[in-house]
């Protein structure tokens, strides 16, 4: 529930371990989902991407991929 700095307006966010058709696992934050639901093993997710965060004076945005449940 503690995110790291720089992330913490994102707090609290669900991690995953996430198994890729391909094979290879990574860990990847789970978004989109409804106040206190949360996914289970074998669930499949979908990449989408993300806003991660602003930086500088500027506030150049930073995006990235996050998964969700997949959309049937």
């Amino acid at each position: 529930r503690e995110a790291p700095q720089g992330f913490e307006e994102q707090s609290p966010y669900v991690l995953a371990l996430i198994k890729l058709d391909e094979g290879a696992m990574i860990t990847a934050q789970i978004t989109d989902l409804d106040m206190g639901e949360l996914p289970s093993i074998g669930d499949r997710v979908e990449m989408v991407t993300r806003k991660l965060t602003t930086e500088g004076e500027r506030g150049m945005i930073v995006y990235g991929y996050k998964f969700r449940k997949a959309v049937s």
